[in-house]
């Protein structure tokens, strides 16, 4: 059987560098400095991703330790942190920000359906 590699863009890279799986992996600040928002997104029933938890400081910590906890991914991307903490939590997205949080939902998405398929359940 000939398996080739695909080859993979760049920017594929670059994001898969900002996704982590356990707590250890983040580069995070001092303590204090901490800030972590949750979104939801499920296709077919939301009109729009939500904040669904958003701290920083000990909150943040939470909010981290409960997605490790429940084997939801971390995208580490500051700025996109700070964008989202100035919304109200419960909040949608507004349009404005859609590309910029879509892109991080489809990429965990396929990694999620490449991790179904490579398990065999998918």
């Amino acid at each position: 059987m000939n398996m080739k590699k695909k080859p993979v863009s760049p920017a594929l890279v670059r994001k898969s560098k900002k996704l982590k799986r356990h707590l250890d992996e983040l580069d995070l600040p001092e303590r204090q400095h901490i800030k972590a928002i949750a979104v939801k997104y499920q296709a077919g029933k939301d009109k729009a991703p939500k904040i669904v938890a958003s701290g920083k400081g000990v909150v943040a910590e939470k909010i981290l330790h409960l997605a490790e906890a429940h084997k939801i991914p971390f995208f580490e991307d500051p700025s996109l942190t700070d964008l989202l903490a100035k919304l109200e939590l419960n909040s949608d997205v507004p349009p404005e920000m859609y590309t910029l949080v879509a892109e991080v939902l489809a990429f965990v998405y396929q990694l999620d359906k490449m991790a179904k398929k490579r398990s065999g359940r998918g």
